[in-house]
């Protein structure tokens, strides 16, 4: 038989080919989905900064709303990595579904809530006081039935024995961010919402506020945990591993967020 001869160039090819072969393959992209309590919706700009710094290759996508909202979606196959959570119940609840990863569950910060308004002509000295009297017709808090930061507000509005008084100016939030809004637009006169949002570079000088004691609600401790998909994301640990770092308890802190031990 003949030999097969190859020219010059198509050598040159087979042993470029060659050495890519026995290259280590490129690292693939790494992507992290994140639903995260509307509370973080600013603190999140600057932890995923910090974040980014150190890990440029890692596209963060993140969704920001209502925890019980979040946990209704994962439990029906949103495709999240991470969940924040503004409260403990909702990640637990996840572990005992089998849809999260049990080892790590972990609390992040522990929110404050303060009653905010934008008019200037309220004296906030009176605290909750105020909202059951007539200076106020509308009074906005996050929705109890799936906001955590709503379930604080009824229950401070409880221990202040003013919460049949507030039902019937109450204007509902989707989530706590919404809440916010209908306060900043006027739409009502008042409201109960999240320090980390008065504090953030979008609202910080907007109206004035008086914090709500945390002995006058349950502690807003919220948690992290990683959905089943998360858990096989090496880039979603190192994020939650990320919030535990002294930068981001630095950011945390301040947003207005208490550090839990």
């Amino acid at each position: 038989m003949g030999m097969l001869k190859l020219s010059g160039g198509v050598l040159t090819s087979l042993a470029f080919l060659g050495g890519l072969a026995g290259m280590p393959a490129a690292r693939a992209a790494e992507t992290v989905q994140i639903a995260a309590a509307a509370d973080l919706v600013y603190c999140l700009d600057a932890l995923n900064t910090g974040f980014l710094k150190s890990e440029p290759a890692v596209e963060l996508k993140v969704s920001t709303g209502s925890s019980g909202n979040f946990f209704a979606q994962i439990q029906h196959g949103a495709p999240y990595d991470i969940f924040l959570s503004a409260d403990l119940l909702y990640p637990r609840e996840l572990i005992a579904a089998g849809l999260a990863d049990p080892g790590s569950l972990s609390s992040y910060a522990i929110g404050r809530i303060v009653v905010w308004s934008a008019r200037a002509d309220l004296d906030l000295s009176a605290g909750l006081a105020l909202m059951a009297t007539g200076a106020v017709k509308r009074f906005a808090i996050a929705n109890p039935d799936h906001a955590p930061y709503g379930r604080a507000a009824k229950q401070a509005l409880e221990h202040a024995g003013l919460w049949e008084a507030v039902a019937p100016k109450l204007v509902l939030g989707e989530n706590i961010v919404q809440t916010a809004q209908f306060v900043e637009t006027g739409n009502a006169d008042a409201g109960v919402v999240a320090l980390s949002l008065v504090l953030s570079p979008r609202l910080a000088g907007v109206g004035r506020y008086v914090e709500i004691s945390a002995e006058a609600h349950q502690p807003l401790e919220q948690g992290a945990v990683l959905t089943n998909r998360g858990a096989r994301n090496d880039a979603a640990r190192r994020y939650l591993a990320f919030l535990k770092s002294k930068e981001a308890r630095a950011i945390f802190d301040r947003f207005g967020f208490r550090l839990p031990d």
